[in-house]
């Protein structure tokens, strides 16, 4: 079952790391271009509603990357990004699974999503934020 939110596509999914809800948006852009925000730490700010800074050695994030995160202005909260292959990745936050990222090719274009786990629905809402944000970023980036 698929729901609207904003414009940006909801439905539940087998992931993985098992059953997410998944947040989609289309993006005028390639999925090469979208994969570069989404694994830039120098851009997770800028479309991370809820990451106001970031603290890392690696700009690029690969699977094992470490550093942390500044949420809500002010908590800095350790991070470990624990898979990462072309397209996906995944991470624990304050050693809690978080939210996984990930592009899909489309026609014309690509798709940007987010997995939430379940017990984080009330997540959706900033997750369909930053998917808007990466779009543009990813469109400004092609231009």
């Amino acid at each position: 079952m698929a729901l609207e939110l904003g414009g940006r596509r909801v439905s539940l999914e087998r992931t993985p790391d098992g059953r997410r809800l998944l947040v989609r948006h289309d993006v005028d852009a390639s999925v090469d271009t979208v994969w570069n925000v989404l694994t830039d730490t120098d851009c997770w700010a800028d479309w991370g509603p809820s990451v106001t800074a970031v603290e890392t050695a690696d700009r690029y994030i690969t699977g094992g990357t470490t550093g942390r995160v500044r949420v809500a202005g002010a908590v800095w909260l350790p991070f470990e990004v624990t898979t990462c292959a072309p397209y996906r990745w995944t991470w624990t936050v304050a050693r809690l699974p978080a939210t996984g990222h990930f592009a899909e090719e489309r026609a014309g274009g690509s798709v940007v999503g987010f997995e939430i786990p379940p017990l984080a629905t009330g997540y959706a809402p900033v997750c369909a934020r930053a998917c808007q944000r990466i779009a543009a970023l990813s469109q400004q980036r092609e231009a």
